[in-house]
């Protein structure tokens, strides 16, 4: 059998690996597989995800499923509102903090959560197997405006919204020319921060900065925080599911830091088991003991921990890369809930005050080229 899904999801280079007629033919596998309805469809920023999110769409409804359009979201907002609003699943089109030439397809079950391994290969099977028929009755296209106020409410009920509005902090986030551009500013503004942003525009280019954050590419958010005696500083990558934050001394900290800082938040707030890749830092491991908490290790790949989250009901889960999931959320990477968290974490202290605190451990990370 043929291979469609990654580590996260279906991507490649646009008009190269991702076609519009293999999008199509995607589109027309997920209505056999979803075989119900109705179907939320959105995309980040990228410069091709108008015209797939259209082509997607046309698919599921040439098979008889209706769609609702949820327009240009983060990852992590469409796969809330799906899970919310009722749907029976969702597709979001998005290459998250890859490159801007390529491009991809999530899947989501109605819970939200990207489906898992063995349910991608239902999918890839249906697709070989290249054996469609169109339906009698052409399913119906509609938009969905709900999904933003949806997700914002749901972080908000989460956190304590009046004592994060009582400090008043001042926040820089660095959107990244990303989908996060949609909600975190209006979010932060509701928790009653001052927000100063950079690299605002959505533009599939990613003109600012690129669409990963690394701190080899933050110097502005930095100096910016600097500059403005802010609080914190916050940086996305393109579809919104990743954050990277920085100190108001201006330092950034890799994910697996600030992810151990709001697994000791959450932990202090309500105990329970943490899901975790094996490449992750020893020191959630150190927190897990500190807390008296069972930790579970997964394979690499966000869709790994967050199925393995729903199984056993985790309080959170995190990767190394700045994907923290809050279990009474969502199970899913998302990095509006995890600056909604931080802000809370910062009413007992700065967040250099904070780091300072953990454990040090220390690890070499690099990527390199494979032939195969």
């Amino acid at each position: 059998m043929g291979k469609l899904f990654g580590t996260n999801g279906i991507r490649g280079v646009f008009g190269k690996e991702l076609t519009l007629e293999l999008a199509l033919k995607v589109s027309y596998a997920l209505a056999v597989y979803y075989n119900d309805k109705p179907i939320l469809v959105g995309y980040d920023g990228r410069h091709s995800n108008t015209v797939l999110s259209r082509v997607v769409r046309a698919g599921l409804n040439a098979m008889g499923i209706d769609t609702f359009d949820a327009g240009l979201i983060p990852t992590p907002c469409l796969q809330y509102a799906t899970r919310e609003l009722g749907y029976k699943g969702g597709v979001m089109i998005t290459a998250s903090h890859n490159p801007p030439e390529y491009n991809g397809i999530k899947v989501m079950a109605a819970d939200g959560v990207e489906i898992s391994r063995e349910e991608e290969a239902k999918v890839e099977d249906i697709y070989f197997k290249d054996d469609f028929q169109y339906a009698k009755i052409i399913g119906n296209d509609a938009k969905e405006d709900r999904a933003v106020e949806t997700y914002i409410n749901g972080i908000e009920s989460l956190v304590d919204v009046d004592s994060i509005k009582r400090r008043g902090f001042t926040v820089v986030l660095d959107l990244g020319n990303g989908a996060q551009a949609i909600t975190a500013p209006r979010l932060l503004r509701e928790l009653g921060c001052k927000v100063i942003t950079i690299n605002e525009e959505i533009n599939g280019s990613f003109p600012g900065r690129g669409s990963e954050p690394t701190p080899d590419n933050l110097q502005e958010l930095s100096d910016t925080v600097k500059t403005n005696n802010a609080d914190l500083g916050i940086a996305y990558d393109g579809d919104g599911d990743r954050s990277i934050f920085c100190d108001e001394n201006g330092t950034i900290y890799p994910g697996d830091r600030s992810g151990a800082v709001l697994l000791e938040h959450v932990l202090s707030k309500d105990k329970g088991v943490i899901v975790t890749p094996i490449n992750s830092s020893i020191i959630i491991d150190k927190i897990a003991e500190k807390f008296g908490c069972k930790i579970i290790k997964t394979k690499v790949g966000s869709v790994e921990v967050s199925r393995k989250m729903l199984e056993v009901n985790a309080i959170a889960g995190l990767e190394e890369n700045g994907g923290f999931m809050y279990g009474k959320h969502i199970a899913v990477r998302d990095g509006a809930m995890s600056s909604a968290l931080m802000l809370e974490a910062l009413l007992k202290g700065r967040y250099s005050e904070l780091i300072a605190k953990l454990p040090k451990y220390y690890s070499y990370k690099t990527k390199f080229p494979c032939t195969k």
